[in-house]
């Protein structure tokens, strides 16, 4: 999963019955994707988990998810059906390294301009913000036929122009039209999948 960018929801009341009695059950196994001091990586995982699934570290999270992937390696959706079951829901990814990169970059620019880091776990409105930036900086070359941006821009006025003063300065990593229309779908599906939502977005990278 290393090239991958996972974003994920949770619901802490069901991992706290469903993960922690399957991991209880799957000790073994689980033990071997866990890091050194397995058993003490394990009681605590355990006691996050009753207490919310949402205070795991990004390496406890990935350790759980090369478990689950491990288990149902055969089958990709089933990975994603068992941590839904888990109460762990994988709602979207980014498969494409350079797309990754990018993405990435511009997450780099918004956290410099907002002066505010989103971390692993990331509160959904100031998510959506984010979002909303990159609408705007992959969606200003190709303007006239992006119905979102016109949407936007008039509630979101500073934040468009950042966006046209950083793509003015950066911009040229998107001369390649279909790299930038791979990232601005990725900008307008995770708007569109999180824009009423209310709880935290996990970003899960391995890096």
């Amino acid at each position: 999963m290393a090239e991958e960018l996972y974003f994920i929801k949770t619901n802490p009341t069901i991992a706290k019955i469903n993960l922690y009695n399957k991991l209880c059950r799957e000790e073994k196994n689980v033990l071997n994707f866990l890091s050194e001091d397995k058993k003490t990586s394990f009681e605590l995982i355990k006691t996050k988990i009753k207490d919310s699934v949402e205070s795991l570290t990004k390496e406890e999270l990935l350790q759980i998810f090369s478990w689950f992937s491990n288990e149902y390696k055969t089958d990709r959706e089933e990975v994603k059906t068992q941590l839904f079951i888990n109460g762990i829901d994988l709602f979207y990814e980014i498969p494409s390294t350079v797309d990754v990169v990018n993405f990435q970059q511009i997450l780099s620019d918004y956290e410099n301009y907002s002066k505010q880091k989103l971390n692993h776990l990331v509160d959904a409105q100031h998510f959506n913000q984010f979002l909303i930036y990159g609408i705007f900086y992959t969606g200003i070359k190709n303007q006239d036929k992006n119905i979102s941006v016109d949407i936007l821009k008039q509630d979101y006025k500073n934040l468009y122009s950042f966006a046209e003063n950083q793509f003015s300065s950066n911009g040229k990593i998107f001369e390649n039209e279909d790299l930038v229309l791979n990232i601005y779908n990725y900008f307008t599906d995770l708007y569109d999948l999180t824009k009423y939502y209310k709880g935290s977005i996990i970003k899960l990278h391995d890096k």
